[in-house]
């Protein structure tokens, strides 16, 4: 089973970097490119022994205890297989 986890800053958090990029995108000639947010993406393979259950349990926890900053970042994540 894998687990695919997104990280991003709060939208109530300033993104530099997405804005960067934004300005870059907009510099180079890209046409409607309204706003730009950077993240971070994580991919877990999970062994065989967690059920669904058990397996989003534990993605949950490593993503708040580990892969993201709850003050100003959040996480969404899937499960395949």
């Amino acid at each position: 089973m894998k687990a695919y986890v997104t990280v991003m800053l709060k939208t109530t958090v300033l993104d530099p970097q997405g804005k960067t990029i934004h300005g870059a995108l907009n510099k180079m000639g890209y046409k409607g490119v309204g706003s730009v947010r950077q993240g971070k993406f994580f991919e877990l393979t999970l062994d065989g022994a967690l059920d669904n259950n058990a397996a989003r349990a534990e993605v949950e926890r490593i993503a708040k205890e580990v892969l993201t900053n709850p003050v100003i970042e959040e996480f969404s994540y899937r499960l395949e297989g």
